[in-house]
């Protein structure tokens, strides 16, 4: 059985990171970088390197949302629930500047996830 990850508000994700200037994202996306890494079972995934990259790196973090939003895919389709493959509205809102809105997209998936009944 994979393990789930944590439930989160996604307005308390937003809210989060404003008020700590932005470092609630980057516990954020190692977070969900762990998540997905144990849910899905994947061994290339290295939560501390691509937190790394998305700080030493900010071109990696646009390419970041772009790859956990198919991460994401993968795992509703593993968990066989409705699948909603964003992964390119993530990109593009991202290139916008608007990461903090794709944090918010992103979480409200992954509570669907993780409030799934089924047990991947």
């Amino acid at each position: 059985m994979s393990e789930k990850g944590e439930v989160r508000s996604p307005a308390a994700v937003i809210i989060f990171t404003i008020i700590t200037c932005g470092i609630y994202a980057l516990i954020w996306i190692y977070k969900i970088s762990k998540e997905l890494k144990l849910y899905l079972n994947k061994e290339d995934i290295n939560p501390a390197v691509e937190l790394i990259l998305c700080i030493v790196c900010f071109p990696y973090s646009i390419y970041w949302v772009y790859k956990y939003g198919q991460l994401i895919t993968e795992a509703q389709k593993k968990d066989k629930i409705d699948v909603e493959d964003n992964a390119l509205l993530y990109l593009i809102l991202a290139i916008f500047g608007f990461f903090i809105v794709d944090m918010a997209i992103m979480q409200a998936s992954m509570n669907k996830l993780w409030g799934s009944k089924s047990s991947g």
